[in-house]
Formats: C-alpha cells, sequence, structure tokens
C-alpha cells in the first residue's frame, strides 16, 4: 500500500512455533520411537544430532524451525520490504501531538496499530508464587536449559528433569500443552475452572476431544479450584477441596492477559474492558480512532490466522477509509491436539440462542465411515455442521484427522453462502478424508 511503517519491538516471541513444533515431533514419536528423527524432513535432517535422548532431539529440531522462523523476520528481511524497526518500548503522548515516544525518537504518524501480544494471568492462589512455577512463554526453554547440551543423561539427579505435570488451563494452549508433555512420557494433569476443557468448543466436541485425552492417559479435573500451594519434601502440594495433589512441576496456562500497562494509553484516551481487554468497534478503532489494535490485545483466541485477519481490517482502515469490518463468524480456529479440533461460525448452543428449533438442522458424519480413516488407522473423529432450513451453512465443527484443511472447505462455504446441497456435487480423490464433506450434505438430501 506504499506506506512508510515503523515497527516497535521490544522483543520477537516465538513461543507459539516453538510449541507447535515439539508437540507434532512429540506425536510422530509414537511411531518412530527407536528413531525419533528418522522422517524425511528438510529441517530435521539440517540437525547436527548427538546422543541426547528423545526429548533433547526434539528440543533440537524446534529449535531449528524457530531459527527458521527468525530468518524468514529478520531485520534484514523486513528492512529490504521497507521496514523501520526500533527495538525497545515506548509510550503514546497526547501533547501537543499524539506520537509514540520511543527511547530513540518521536514517531508521529496518521494512524497507529496496537498489537503488543499478551501474557499469562497468574492467578492469585496462595503459596503459587512461592512454591513456583512455569508458563506457557518459558516452558520450552526451561526444559532445554535443563538437559543443555550434554543431553539427558548427563543430568544429575539433583536437577533431574520432572517427570509429573500439573497444568493450571483454561486456555487452548493448556490442551496442547498437556498431550505434549504426555506424549513426551511424563505423567500430566490438567486442572481447568469450568466444566469443559474449553469453553468456547462445541460441548459434543469437547467431550469426545476429553475422552481422548483421558484415554491416553491425562488426568482431566473439571470445575476444580485450587485452594492453596505449597512445598513438601521437595514436592509441590495443590490443595483443592475434595484433594491433595502433589506434583513435581506446575505450569500456569491460565487465559491470557494483555500486553498493555506500559503503553500509557490512558494518556491518549483510549479504554478497555476488564482484564485489560483493548475496546475496540467493527473497524478495529480504539476510542482514540486514530490508534488501532488487532491480535492478543482484543482477547479472545490466540490464533495466528485470527490475529492475521484483525491486522488485515486495521491496516486497511487505518490506511484508507475505516469502511471495514470484523466478521469473526467467517475465521476459522483450531486446538492444535492430534487429532485436531477445529471450528468455525455457530456452535450448536449458540444456534439454539439465536434461532428457533426449527429453524436449523444439525448434520453430523463419522469418519469411521471413511475408507481413508481406515487406511490410516484414524477413525476416531466426527464432523458436525449447523444448517438453516434453507440449506446455508453457518457454523461447523470438526474433530479429527485433517481438521484443519476440511475446515477452510466450510469456512469458504460460509464465506461465499455456497449451500449444503451443492457440497454434495463435491466429487474429492478417492480414498480422502474430503469424502466426509459429501457424505454429510447427502444426510441433507436423504442419500444415506
Amino acid at each position: 500500500m506504499n506506506a512508510s511503517v515503523a515497527l516497535v519491538e521490544p522483543q520477537v516471541n516465538y513461543s507459539l512455533i516453538q510449541q507447535y513444533a515439539i508437540s507434532q515431533l512429540a506425536y510422530n514419536m509414537r511411531f518412530t520411537s527407536n528413531n525419533l528423527l528418522g522422517a524425511n524432513t528438510s529441517l530435521i535432517g539440517k540437525i547436527d544430532r548427538k546422543d541426547t535422548g528423545v526429548l533433547a532431539d526434539t528440543m533440537l529440531f524446534a529449535n531449528q524451525v524457530v531459527s527458521y522462523a527468525e530468518e524468514q523476520n529478520s531485520p534484514i528481511v523486513l528492512a529490504t520490504k521497507g521496514v523501520d524497526i526500533i527495538y525497545g518500548n515506548g509510550q503514546f503522548q497526547s501533547s501537543p501531538h499524539l506520537v509514540f515516544a520511543t527511547s530513540e525518537r518521536l514517531l508521529k504518524a496518521r494512524t497507529y496499530l496496537v498489537a503488543t501480544g499478551s501474557y499469562c494471568i497468574i492467578p492469585k492462589i496462595p503459596g503459587l508464587l512461592t512454591t513456583g512455577f512455569l508458563t506457557i512463554e518459558n516452558i520450552w526453554q526451561y526444559l532445554y536449559k535443563k538437559i543443555g547440551e550434554q543431553g539427558i543423561e548427563s543430568i544429575s539427579e539433583k536437577h533431574k528433569l520432572p517427570q509429573n505435570w500439573v497444568i493450571l488451563g483454561g486456555s487452548i494452549q493448556s490442551v496442547e500443552i498437556a498431550q505434549t508433555l504426555k506424549y513426551l512420557g511424563y505423567k500430566v494433569t490438567l486442572i481447568v475452572p469450568c466444566t469443559h476443557i474449553i469453553p468456547s468448543l462445541d460441548l459434543e466436541i469437547a467431550f469426545i476431544l476429553q475422552t481422548q485425552l483421558e484415554a491416553e492417559g491425562i488426568n482431566i479435573l473439571t470445575k476444580t479450584q485450587i485452594m492453596q500451594v505449597e512445598c513438601i519434601d521437595g514436592q509441590k502440594c495443590l490443595h483443592t477441596r475434595e484433594q491433595v495433589i502433589r506434583t513435581d512441576e506446575i505450569l500456569v496456562a491460565t487465559p491470557s492477559k494483555p500486553n498493555i500497562e506500559s503503553l500509557g494509553l490512558p494518556k491518549v484516551g483510549v479504554k478497555w474492558h476488564k482484564y485489560n481487554q483493548l475496546k475496540v468497534n467493527l473497524k478495529l478503532q480504539t476510542n482514540n480512532r486514530r490508534i488501532y489494535a488487532c491480535g492478543d490485545v482484543l482477547g479472545g483466541f490466540n490464533c495466528v490466522n485470527i490475529a492475521n485477519y484483525e491486522a488485515k481490517i486495521a491496516i486497511n482502515n487505518a490506511l484508507s477509509l475505516p469502511k471495514l469490518k470484523v466478521n469473526y463468524l467467517s475465521i476459522p480456529w483450531a486446538v492444535l491436539t492430534n487429532p485436531m479440533v477445529a471450528q468455525v461460525g455457530f456452535i450448536e448452543t449458540l444456534a439454539k440462542q439465536q434461532y428457533c428449533q426449527k429453524e436449523f438442522f444439525v448434520l453430523r458424519q463419522f469418519y469411521k465411515n471413511l475408507i481413508k480413516a481406515h487406511i490410516q488407522d484414524e477413525t476416531t473423529g466426527i464432523c458436525k455442521l449447523i444448517v438453516l432450513r434453507n440449506g446455508e451453512i453457518i457454523g461447523g465443527s470438526i474433530f479429527g484427522s485433517q481438521a484443519g484443511e476440511l475446515i477452510n472447505i466450510i469456512t469458504l462455504a460460509i464465506t461465499h453462502k455456497i449451500k449444503i446441497n451443492q457440497l454434495a456435487d463435491l466429487y474429492p480423490i478417492y480414498p480422502s478424508f474430503s469424502e466426509i464433506l459429501q457424505q454429510i450434505s447427502n444426510l441433507w438430501r436423504g442419500d444415506t
């Protein structure tokens, strides 16, 4: 758009990329236990391997992926695209003109975009701070530092890796990390305050996901409140109303809080909701119409594709006439477990709140009816669509292999008003997981 851009960045955080790389490799470990890095992957092949053990190999691979991401977003690459990079922090100032002041200079612009990310909310539990804990942001760095360059075998008994983990959850990442740690061979207890593990998920899908995680050996405690934490005989003890849970390490993976306290936003008239979530309109403008926001600072899901969508809306509005509006019902999101969960638009409970029961249908099709699922031994899964009486698709939820790819087709149908009967005219490659979309559309037609 030929705009002059200055990027103020205190530090780039690649913890999400690192987490996803570790998760995928840990999952693959179930099938390649004798040679964890034996897959035909170019990044894996570049690693200088040592006799470091499973976890160390996994961490080396993840760090290689992060290095690749760092290269793609290096200062040199961004500079060639015309981005002026300023490393450090700063604050908004309103007098005499609206500017953003860093330690090096004053940045004056027509519009500003706040995309400072978020950090984990530390629950106010007596004893938690003194007992100690890890967070989503530092867990993998902690483990990598523990194993060091010499590998697991060199770790003394005094400094051995934690074998038992308690995760204080409630976020998408808490579920993903719980499964990853389990795949790496640790005992995991996931504690969530709600009735099911991810409140935003379709209830039926959430139940199936929880059942899958419990079948893999993860202990899940819902509707559980931690009253106190203390250290007894070298172990960390969490007291609930019903029991005392002993563990080696605690991971705090509760919902995040926008990172905006240091920006001086009150000085320029910007307001926020509870937990510091910025107040914005559908055009992603704050109370100060020259300041826009996107990503984690708005609350909601910590999903890269949603942040990218918001960024596109905010940037277009900031640099031209502010006319584009966000519509989250047409943007998918996912829980990167194995199998994956992906969702877009209305879930069943929201549809019941918005429409009368006679105005919509709930269609279900199961992976066990797919030849491809049997070939790959991935028959656990379900595809669920919410469809209006006129055939318009208003929501979809998928749990199963390739859910992240299948949900994109459903998203396309929702965005472009492609009705359910038209999906029946889709003739996907045989055998493939995409057949489930044709099968579920046949249920609409009654062609069982």
